[in-house]
């Protein structure tokens, strides 16, 4: 008989937002270091279809995976993690699941049976979670949100049944809690976490480890009480307080009783050989003597999230570059000339929408000026292009998404996309392939001339105006394959003016961080007097 194939549960109680996603992602960070095949699935109990229509500015980047996917940003920290590259089926939402039963109703695939939440939905969701495993030893299931949600019910009772389908030997439940502490009476608290897992349990589900949140460093005494109440081992207990860096968790979880309840789940006895996060932790935790600002020009401000891939391939570029990085925010609904001064570099990432869009051709008006480091990155692109049309004589250049009846539209809708302007799921999504121009910035960055990066957008150049482009500082270094579609611009007098229409932010990896990010923070490094101009470029 063959190996029977493993899955992982990870649930959350208390509150959202407790750690889940780089729970689950670490936990398959050392399973993989381990020499497993591991896989890995978001189940989200919302009712949108995807991820593509929720607002960034609640619920953080909209993450794409390489066929299409619109999803929730855990798939970034899955990727990032585990390095291997997700699809749709890593992305379940309940939305997507009604209504695909609500389609086989009205086809009369139901033979005429009254359809309901149990079994039919749940069944539907235990068969987005097999097919999800296919290929790999062990399959990690992160369920969104918090156990005891009126939406999340189906989700907790698909996985409590799931054991009856593969066999309780085989499911591994995890429940990731959080833990305030009272600064009044100086003490944590556990009674929420208690609850909580009164709560798994009250649904079916007893865990097989507990992963205890908490800001600050807990006492043992606090995983002896959990252990208590909870009806878990003490050794099956983890106190995981916040972290200098989220890249530290796969080593916390490795040096505790967890790896040993891994190694006997799994039956791989085999020690985890963390030799890269170490390394990883080490690069974040050093403070070399050069210091690099980059500014980033965001139009959500109030969560990070937003721009959390982006973010962590600016810092993963910082490492590899050797420089202690700070990243400003710069407000682009208020951006000025002034707020562009005190940056080595600037980032203009994607985003929809007018609201913020003059602050961002100012900074890319003010990059090309003054040869500051500019990366821009899907929207990052269209309003470069926007600035260096205005700058080659076009006063009035701008982009039908933010201007529908502009004449000197310079970034104009694409083909077949006329009216599907709020609709979700038909944006140009997903890998996409791009022939660079020999000798640009971006072949020799890339280090070939055909490549592959993932997209989405609506809107794209229009090349109808490219004397006007050119004029202003801006060439063509790569298009779509037909040199229909323009890919990347570069301006040739800048040291380093480099855009695409593409988000290479969701491929670069904390290991393997991205050329383009790597040449944006060497070019801001390169401007640092202390520095000899023929410093060579490190990649990892």
């Amino acid at each position: 008989m063959g190996k029977k194939q493993k899955y992982i549960f990870v649930t959350g109680g208390v509150l959202s937002g407790v750690g889940k996603g780089i729970t689950a992602a670490s936990i398959g960070a050392v399973l993989q270091a381990k020499g497993s095949i591991v896989s890995v699935q978001k189940c989200d109990p919302y009712l949108n279809v995807d991820a593509g229509l929720l607002n960034p500015a609640e619920h953080g980047e909209c993450f794409v995976t390489k066929d299409g996917a619109e999803t929730d940003l855990d798939l970034g920290h899955y990727e990032r993690f585990l390095d291997i590259e997700l699809t749709q089926k890593s992305a379940t939402l309940a939305g997507r699941l009604l209504s695909q039963l609500i389609a086989d109703e009205r086809a009369g695939k139901f033979g005429g049976k009254t359809v309901q939440l149990v079994p039919h939905l749940t069944h539907a969701i235990q068969d987005a979670i097999e097919e999800a495993s296919i290929g790999s030893d062990v399959h990690i299931v992160e369920i969104g949100g918090t156990v005891g949600d009126y939406e999340g019910l189906s989700f907790v009772e698909a996985i409590r049944e799931f054991a009856g389908r593969v066999g309780r030997e085989n499911c591994l439940y995890v429940h990731v809690v959080y833990v305030p502490f009272i600064g009044t009476s100086k003490e944590f608290k556990t009674k929420p976490a208690q609850n909580a897992l009164n709560d798994l349990r009250g649904f079916g589900i007893v865990p097989d480890c507990v992963v205890v949140r908490t800001d600050d460093p807990a006492p043992e005494s606090v995983a002896r009480k959990i252990a208590l109440f909870g009806g878990v081992s003490e050794r099956a207990v983890i106190l995981l307080p916040n972290a200098d860096t989220v890249y530290e968790v796969p080593l916390t979880i490795a040096k505790s009783g967890i790896n040993d309840l891994l190694t006997k789940f799994t039956g791989n006895v085999a020690k985890p050989d963390l030799s890269a996060w170490t390394k990883i932790v080490a690069s974040q935790s050093a403070k070399p003597p050069t210091k690099v600002r980059i500014g980033l020009v965001a139009k959500y401000m109030d969560n990070e999230d937003t721009y959390i891939s982006v973010l962590e391939a600016l810092k993963s570029a910082a490492w590899a570059e050797k420089v202690d990085l700070t990243i400003g925010w710069i407000d682009a609904s208020k951006a000025q000339e002034a707020d562009f001064t005190d940056y080595d570099g600037l980032v203009v990432p994607g985003g929809f929408g007018a609201r913020g869009i003059e602050g961002k051709v100012a900074a890319a008006h003010y990059a090309l000026n003054h040869n500051v480091p500019y990366l821009g990155l899907c929207l990052g692109l269209q309003v470069a292009v926007i600035a260096s049309a205005r700058m080659g004589g076009l006063k009035q250049a701008n982009s039908t998404e933010f201007e529908p009846h502009a004449t000197q539209n310079v970034v104009y809708i694409m083909d077949g996309q006329e009216g599907k302007e709020s609709t979700g799921g038909t944006l140009r999504l997903g890998d996409y392939e791009a022939i660079l121009t020999p000798g640009s910035k971006v072949a020799d960055l890339y280090g070939q001339q055909t490549v592959i990066e993932r997209h989405r957008h609506r809107y794209e150049v229009n090349q109808s105006f490219m004397h006007e482009i050119s004029a202003g500082g801006l060439t063509i270094s790569g298009t779509s394959p037909d040199g229909t579609l323009v890919e990347y611009v570069e301006a040739p007098a800048c040291d380093y003016f480099v855009a695409t229409q593409a988000h290479p932010e969701f491929r670069s990896r904390p290991t393997r961080p991205h050329p383009l990010f790597v040449g944006l923070i060497h070019a801001a490094k390169m401007r640092q007097p202390a520095l000899q101009p023929d410093a060579a470029i490190a990649y990892l």
